[in-house]
């Protein structure tokens, strides 16, 4: 299901959740000119992982104009005024250090893999493109090709992927989470050189970007080479976003695709609460609960039951991704096996949930679904650069760095009770979108290679 979600909530990014290590605490800086600057010590292998996170994504965007995002993430390798189209990623793989990009629905960052004493060097190239990027119209017009070849080939002429971008667009009618992060086709086709450089203009400024540098540095000496990199990039007037909520929906919506695919597929997305407050969002915490319940672990019920049992679907599966400046979803989705239509497995995948609300969970099946929840979170930071991307996506969402630790806090006192309150609660059909695959034979052909110029 892991794969599933990240299609749906953040596709086009790399697909990570992970989390900060108890080994040191993360350090916090603010420079004059408004920049945040994390630094967290790891000093078991002498490396770094370096990112600029910018509060810029595709929910920032608006009609005619999707795609932008991602678009100037890809000019941000087409050189400055000190650097060649190209010689940014030469620069760092000369140094032998790995960098990519990803653009999400709420955020857009650039990071760089280095040995540690080659960080000042990328904090330098780094700092050149925020304030010297360079827009060749020859280059725009080659690279928004790329682009939209990108979306072509991990989107168009995919199934999966075109299901979920229509279920974002049925789901949300006025949050921006309606377009998709590539952008729609036409947009791109009519996009210019000066909407990216106007989107970079925008929101691509040292107050509206936070630094963050993971493993084995001596975080005073992080603040000041940012300071000397970065510090002196003036502040700009970066606009103030203004609220998108979404309308309360009135009963379920349903949306079908047509599509070259092996299996039909079937997703259902339940609009649920986010997390906002980590001290008393607590039903977010039990629906976190809750989606382990059911596609935490090998033997969870949608797999034991559905597939292995009664072999009624060949996966079910369910998630809950809860940090996000937006709307959030609680998915379940299958692939029926023969004999099961996938209305047969939309009515199955909601009746364990409605067990669980009619029923509730017994204490020893809690305490087993929390063990393996916690024990995901904390493996998960073993990485120097999970943990940059979990400080990142929380800063991003709104939510504070320090507030890690207190989420698994927070996960060890949910009670079955509320778990089952919240089962109760989300899942009606005022709350659900339904997208279902209808499968058309697949032509022979060779599979599209990927784009050239492909960054992520």
């Amino acid at each position: 299901m892991k794969f599933r979600i990240a299609l749906l909530l953040s596709a086009w990014t790399l697909a990570f959740l992970p989390a900060v290590s108890q080994a040191e605490v993360a350090q916090e800086f603010m420079l004059k000119n408004g920049m945040k600057i994390i630094v967290k010590e790891d000093h078991r292998a002498p490396t770094v992982a370096h990112m600029v996170w910018y509060k810029a994504g595709s929910m920032d965007e608006h009609n005619g104009a999707t795609g932008v995002a991602h678009a100037l993430e890809h000019m941000m390798f087409k050189g400055t005024k000190m650097l060649k189209p190209g010689e940014f990623s030469q620069r760092v793989a000369a140094l032998g250090g790995r960098e990519n990009a990803f653009t999400s629905k709420d955020y857009t960052g650039y990071f760089q893999q280095i040995e540690k004493s080659k960080l000042e060097k990328v904090m330098a190239l780094e700092a050149d493109r925020m304030a010297n990027l360079v827009f060749d119209k020859d280059e725009f017009s080659r690279e928004i090709r790329v682009v939209m070849e990108e979306r072509r080939w991990r989107t168009e002429d995919q199934p999966i992927p075109l299901l979920y971008e229509a279920l974002n667009a049925t789901a949300f009618t006025a949050h921006p989470y309606h377009h998709p992060i590539a952008g729609w086709m036409s947009d791109l086709l009519s996009m210019t050189v000066q909407d990216a450089k106007a989107w970079y203009d925008r929101w691509y400024a040292p107050n509206n970007a936070v630094m963050v540098v993971t493993g084995d540095v001596d975080a005073k000496q992080v603040l000041a080479l940012a300071e000397k990199h970065f510090g002196k990039i003036p502040r700009k007037a970066v606009p103030v976003t203004k609220p998108q909520d979404e309308p309360p929906q009135r009963g379920i919506r349903r949306v079908t695709v047509k599509a070259p695919a092996e299996n039909p597929y079937v997703v259902l997305a339940f609009k649920v609460p986010a997390l906002r407050d980590v001290e008393k969002d607590n039903e977010s915490h039990a629906l976190d609960v809750l989606a382990a319940i059911l596609d935490g672990y090998d033997n969870a019920r949608l797999n034991a039951k559905l597939v292995r049992t009664d072999r009624v679907a060949n996966s079910a599966g369910a998630g809950y991704s809860n940090i996000g400046r937006g709307p959030v979803l609680f998915l379940l989705d299958g692939t029926p096996a023969v004999g099961t239509t996938t209305e047969q497995l939309e009515k199955m995948l909601r009746a364990e949930v409605e067990r669980i609300a009619n029923e509730g969970i017994s204490e020893q099946e809690l305490k087993r679904v929390k063990t393996q929840l916690i024990a995901g979170q904390i493996y998960k930071r073993d990485s120097i650069f999970g943990q940059a991307m979990e400080i990142g996506t929380m800063e991003m969402s709104g939510i504070s760095h320090t507030k890690i630790d207190r989420i698994i806090d927070k996960l060890k006192e949910v009670t079955a009770e509320q778990v089952q309150a919240v089962a109760k609660k989300y899942f009606g059909d005022d709350e659900l979108t339904v997208a279902t695959l209808v499968p058309l034979p697949i032509t022979e052909k060779k599979a599209p290679a990927p784009p050239k110029g492909l960054r992520h």
